[in-house]
């Protein structure tokens, strides 16, 4: 999995498609370039100090590791969002959120076919 670095990369997962989880918010679009899994990270102030935001997006990436690497989609672009209950949210919680908004967001393409 590849990682988004740039601002544009977000902007365009934000007008995408949006699941809210209590653990996390994803956001989905597809990759311009049509290559691989590609991931960005984001936690705002909302969700605490750095200290925090850090922690939180660690969690993120850990669960990203186990869901998106086996269940994503090639050719598509996640954003994943820390909310303010991501790090002290039960981690098996957290994967399954993620697991759950990754399976609407496959319903909903398989609706749009």
């Amino acid at each position: 999995m590849d990682h988004l670095k740039v601002r544009a990369d977000f902007l365009r997962a934000a007008r995408g498609i949006r699941r809210v989880t209590p653990g996390l918010t994803l956001e989905i679009c597809a990759n311009p370039a049509g290559q691989g899994v590609r991931v960005g990270f984001t936690a705002s102030r909302k969700v605490g100090n750095a200290v925090m935001r850090n922690r939180a997006k660690r969690r993120l990436r850990a669960a990203a590791a186990e869901i998106l690497a086996r269940d994503g989609r090639k050719g598509t672009d996640y954003v994943l969002i820390a909310r303010a209950d991501t790090p002290s949210r039960p981690y098996r919680d957290l994967v399954g959120d993620l697991a759950g908004a990754l399976r609407q967001v496959e319903r909903r393409r398989g609706e749009g076919r």
